[in-house]
């Protein structure tokens, strides 16, 4: 049988909780679950670790955006992005295999603890940048960075990014919808998706690294109205997105007990976040510009800023090869057939 993985979901083996190509993963709890469908913990016992897998229900819910999905990420190996591992399709589902990262994701991390000390905040800050410097030297827009596609390892200090379902890569078209979650959304992206105009997807994924870095601070969202319960408050919202004026504080409100402790933050990282949150994309801080920032520098470990140092050289035939990955060629053929409705019996 071909890597498509047919049998892995059909009958004692499945209800075994086995899956994939010769019942290779051991499936185990829910890790989420989304309108795409869900992601649930694994047992790899060929490599003897645990993976996530994420089930899309077979049929019209393959599109085009998981096939792109999948070629975008596949070929994106490095330590602050989930690894892909491989797709099979089972009588109901497909099934992308990726790395697992025990330590949850960082909208849960900030929930836990409100808002994060400066030091911190910048700790992971620099591990993102890092990691979407990468995608972009290879070629690849994220167009969907949130805190919910943020990972933590399980000592919660490496960060990893996921989810690529909205990328675009280099030989796809240029970016020029309106995609992505509504509290990240930068202005380019709302006046020009509506009319269907082109924007610079890098330039954009440096706006969401920016929402990502001012919640880590402030615990809010920069264009939100925590107080607002009215049925118009994302209207609102986009509104003031579009409107790309935004408030960079002076103080973090940290809990302290019951009470919150006032923290200045510091003119240093008020003046990178008002650069990367700049209304003009041609006016915003550009990858480079925020990573020779006297605040991002700043406690950044040696040898960080030549870490992606070559990786636009390297061919993606060269890595897939290396990786032991499907080739492009089985991926399309395993996703056009999951795109046939599931069979249950």
């Amino acid at each position: 049988m071909d890597r498509s993985g047919n049998y892995g979901a059909r009958g004692g083996s499945r209800r075994n909780g086995e899956i994939g190509p010769g019942g290779r993963y051991q499936l185990g709890k829910n890790l989420n679950e989304g309108h795409f469908g869900k992601v649930k913990l694994a047992y790899d016992k060929v490599k003897d670790k645990y993976v996530a897998i994420k089930f899309i229900p077979r049929g019209p819910q393959v599109t085009e955006y998981v096939e792109r999905e999948i070629l975008n990420h596949r070929t994106l190996c490095q330590t602050h992005i989930i690894a892909f591992k491989e797709v099979f399709v089972t009588d109901l589902h497909l099934c992308i295999v990726m790395e697992y990262a025990a330590g949850g994701d960082m909208h849960q991390f900030i929930g836990k603890h409100k808002c994060l000390p400066e030091q911190c905040a910048r700790w992971f800050f620099q591990q993102l940048m890092i990691a979407i410097q990468y995608c972009h030297l290879r070629d690849v827009v994220n167009r969907d960075i949130k805190l919910e596609n943020i990972l933590l390892d399980r000592e919660e200090r490496l960060l990893k990014v996921c989810d690529f379902g909205f990328s675009k890569g280099g030989d796809d078209s240029e970016p020029k919808t309106c995609v992505g979650t509504p509290s990240y959304l930068a202005p380019e992206v709302l006046r020009n998706g509506v009319h269907k105009k082109r924007y610079d997807g890098k330039r954009v994924d440096i706006w969401t690294c920016g929402v990502c870095l001012f919640v880590m601070l402030y615990g809010y969202y920069p264009f939100d109205d925590p107080y607002d319960d009215s049925p118009e408050k994302t209207k609102k919202m986009l509104a003031r997105i579009a409107g790309g004026k935004v408030e960079i504080p002076h103080q973090q409100f940290r809990p302290n007990g019951v009470s919150r402790e006032a923290v200045t933050i510091t003119e240093e990282c008020r003046n990178l976040l008002a650069g990367i949150l700049e209304a003009n994309p041609a006016k915003r801080m550009s990858m480079d510009q925020i990573m020779h920032h006297p605040w991002f520098q700043r406690d950044l470990p040696v040898g960080a800023l030549k870490y992606n140092e070559g990786v636009d050289q390297i061919d993606e035939s060269t890595i897939a090869r290396l990786k032991g990955l499907q080739s492009v060629k089985e991926i399309k053929a395993i996703v056009q057939y999951a795109r046939t409705p599931g069979n249950a019996s």
